[in-house]
């Protein structure tokens, strides 16, 4: 996939779809869901998908919403991969079993991200390891995809030490394991605690694996600090939403507002050249990381202001 985001820059190299906003869970921080709507209709996820292909584009991750909601998911996953595409999804893993899994993997499913955000349940998430624990033991026994797991650190969390047992857990069970940081309870980006700063950088120094080599940008986010950047969303990455439009990401959502039937080269390549003024103070990872790609190229030469001006912008997820 790097290598060929590398040779050309005229791609996406990862877009994000979502094919069901409901979820199952309530977290108290997301703001990615809701309770009541409709999962996409197959048809319409398939034809999301080819123009996705139409673009180039490298990787193909479903979000939501909780995917493993929707009636028709490995229908989706197999287009994926049809297109030439990696696949990928994030998945809160309530709706796992075993014949669920070997669904994924009969579908074609490369890689799944489960976020655990601690330890013992409470008011904030559900997404447990203690609920959670023996999804992950299936996972490890028949999953035949690559398997990552984030536990997270801020966000009014009770105890930063639950990141370390759940890293550790995954990695007792071969799993990847990542940390992100996400926003306190009043929905702002500021500086980790003492306690939570030396947790996440007990984490970051482990040994590198995949993705994780490419998380310097979160030493600038625990410190509270700007990270300066070239965020290539709208071009390397996509956002696609559950109504096919194309968003930077899911925290700025309208822009560019372009359905993805409509999307074009010369769309990738604008928006490869245009500077966001919510960068510097950007939490999302995903975009990060595609990003770092084309750090060393291609200076962008025009700018926009997604939101009104990033004194306005609150971005949630990590």
């Amino acid at each position: 996939m790097v290598a060929k985001a590398l040779a050309s820059t005229s791609h996406p190299v990862l877009a994000q779809i979502v094919p069901a906003r409901f979820c199952n869970l309530s977290c108290a921080y997301c703001n990615e869901y809701d309770k009541v709507s409709a999962p996409v209709p197959l048809e319409e996820m398939y034809r999301r998908i080819d123009h996705l292909g139409r673009l180039g584009t490298a990787m193909i991750g479903i979000s939501g919403g909780e995917p493993l909601t929707h009636p028709d998911l490995d229908d989706i996953i197999r287009r994926m991969r049809r297109t030439g595409a990696i696949a990928g999804m994030i998945t809160n893993g309530y709706l796992l079993n075993v014949e669920r899994i070997e669904r994924l993997n009969r579908a074609g499913l490369d890689h799944m991200q489960i976020s655990i955000d601690n330890v013992e349940p409470d008011e904030v998430s559900k997404k447990s390891l203690k609920v959670l624990d023996k999804k992950l033991q299936m996972l490890a026994d028949h999953a035949e995809f690559h398997v990552n797991i984030n536990s997270v650190v801020g966000g009014g969390f009770k105890d930063p030490n639950d990141a370390l047992v759940i890293g550790k857990r995954a990695l007792e069970l071969g799993f990847e394991s990542t940390i992100g940081i996400i926003h306190d309870g009043d929905g702002q980006l500021k500086p980790l605690g003492e306690e939570e700063s030396k947790i996440y950088f007990a984490m970051r120094d482990r040994k590198k694996t995949n993705y994780a080599q490419f998380d310097a940008f979160q030493n600038a986010i625990a410190k509270g600090e700007t990270n300066d950047w070239r965020c290539r969303a709208g071009s390397r990455y996509l956002y696609i939403c559950e109504d096919g439009l194309v968003h930077y990401c899911s925290q700025q959502r309208g822009y560019p507002g372009v359905p993805i039937a409509e999307y074009t080269t010369a769309d990738v390549k604008r928006e490869f050249l245009t500077a966001k003024s919510c960068a510097p103070h950007c939490t999302i990872g995903c975009v990060h990381r595609i990003s770092y790609i084309d750090h060393w190229r291609a200076p962008q030469t025009s700018e926009v202001s997604p939101g009104g001006g990033a004194s306005e912008l609150v971005n949630i997820r990590t």
